[in-house]
């Protein structure tokens, strides 16, 4: 029997607001995820290292500060410093069309914006892991 798929939920920087990181980590977890959730007011440097401690396959990043192009691009940087290659960084919140397309092409998977279905979140999560990931 394979193991579930682990997903590392993380809210960076000083948003402080949570509700939908939970409610994202739920929906994941009631689809068969094992979720780690770091809680507020994580470093870049903290996320990646409970990344690579954990074991993970994806890691989920909320943000609604407007920090994602400071956020995302550290995140990546740290992960390939660390041979991260083959895990997902995804995430979502209050980011405009323009910065999407600019993170995906630094390398960030796709990201949600409010009201995205969590059926269609974690959908996205267990294809890119099936594809990418062997176990």
């Amino acid at each position: 029997m394979k193991r579930p798929i682990r997903v590392l939920v993380a809210k960076v920087g000083l948003d402080g607001h949570d509700r939908g990181a939970k409610v994202i980590a739920t929906a994941l977890r009631d689809s068969g995820m094992e979720v780690i959730y770091t809680g507020l007011r994580q470093t870049p440097e903290m996320v990646v290292n409970a990344a690579l401690q954990e074991d993970v396959d994806a890691i989920g990043i909320s943000i609604l500060s407007g920090a994602h192009m400071t956020v995302f691009p550290k995140v990546i940087q740290l992960m390939k410093e660390k041979k991260m290659n083959d895990v997902l960084l995804t995430g979502g919140g209050i980011i405009p069309d323009q910065d999407m397309q600019q993170l995906n092409e630094m390398g960030v998977g796709k990201l949600f914006a409010p009201g995205t279905s969590t059926t269609e979140i974690a959908g996205y999560i267990s294809e890119w892991v099936s594809i990418n990931r062997s176990f």
